[in-house]
């Protein structure tokens, strides 16, 4: 970072960013891509540059963007959602052609339909090439536009075995998260043709997203992009730490829905209440949100060992 090459992004004068762009574009098999500060406004300048005021997207009813995002889609570009009955992020044609059978007549038009992989309330679950592929095919027939985001597409395509390209493959824009697990301090992407990531660039200015001297941002995320295998080393330890917390407090953690980096614990089963176990875990430089719908997660990333992992389910199990 201190090393980078910088201009101004907002020229696209960066030299760093620029060479960054080009590989993250590349990397999941796209034209373009456009650094943007988060993933909240990743996703929502590809659903801006892809709907119409009064429109709705289609998503699963946990999808992020519709639930975590603090309402930017309504606020931003005046957008609903139309969420389907499926689970763990997998949307499958009839769900889509059960929307659409009304959709612009009774109810109101949809334009985009929003995939989530992996997803992230499901617990990091991952959805198959197949599954993808097949809602993208049903969008289509639909003429609807076609938008992932992919914040942790790389967790996704190491967990399922296949490039990350394969699961965007038709995708008219896919945003993905360079911190998370891939741990650069700051950054997400959106990638699309070249038209599409030009809109989507006078659409971040409106925003407020242009970050002038941003290679030095750009340079760490070039540097987690490129060693983005190594989450395989998260997903691994993430299994030892869902496997240690369901040994000494049966129930707590479906092991089954373990996939990736994300473990979700049901706090109904812990020991002794979340109170009394959030105060040790505290006590001993541990923080974990508040269960939310009974739940609450834990995550492995690049900063966390297994020392880690055991002094978390001594705290447990205590």
């Amino acid at each position: 970072m201190a090393e980078a090459e910088v201009g101004d992004d907002v020229y696209s004068d960066d030299p760093t960013t620029n060479r960054f762009e080009a590989e993250a574009a590349e990397a999941i098999g796209f034209e373009a891509a456009v650094f943007v500060p988060s993933g909240i406004m990743a996703n929502q300048l590809a659903i801006m540059a892809q709907t119409r005021p009064g429109e709705e997207v289609i998503c699963d009813p946990l999808a992020h963007v519709r639930n975590i995002e603090r309402g930017s889609s309504s606020a931003l570009s005046g957008v609903g959602y139309r969420p389907v009955d499926s689970d763990a992020g997998r949307i499958l044609p009839e769900h889509i052609d059960d929307v659409m059978e009304f959709a612009g007549k009774f109810f109101p038009r949809v334009r985009l339909a929003c995939w989530e992989n992996t997803h992230n309330l499901s617990g990091g679950r991952a959805v198959p090439a197949d599954v993808m592929a097949d809602g993208f095919a049903a969008a289509r027939r639909h003429g609807l536009s076609i938008h992932v985001d992919g914040a942790r597409i790389w967790n996704a395509a190491l967990a399922l075995e296949v490039p990350a390209s394969q699961l965007v493959d038709g995708a008219d824009t896919v945003s993905y998260c360079l911190s998370k697990g891939l741990a650069a301090p700051v950054g997400s992407v959106v990638v699309g043709s070249q038209d599409m990531i030009s809109e989507i660039r006078y659409l971040r200015g409106r925003l407020g997203g242009g970050m002038r001297q941003v290679g030095i941002l750009a340079a760490a995320a070039s540097i987690a992009l490129r060693d983005r295998e190594r989450l395989l080393e998260d997903h691994r330890l993430a299994t030892t730490l869902a496997t240690m917390l369901a040994e000494r407090a049966p129930g707590l953690v479906d092991l089954a829905t373990v996939e990736t980096n994300l473990v979700n614990c049901d706090a109904h089963a812990l020991p002794r209440s979340f109170a009394e176990i959030d105060a040790d875990l505290r006590a001993a430089g541990i923080k974990v949100n508040a269960p939310f719908k009974r739940r609450f997660r834990l995550v492995t990333h690049r900063d966390v060992d297994l020392d880690d992992v055991r002094r978390l389910t001594d705290i447990v199990a205590a």
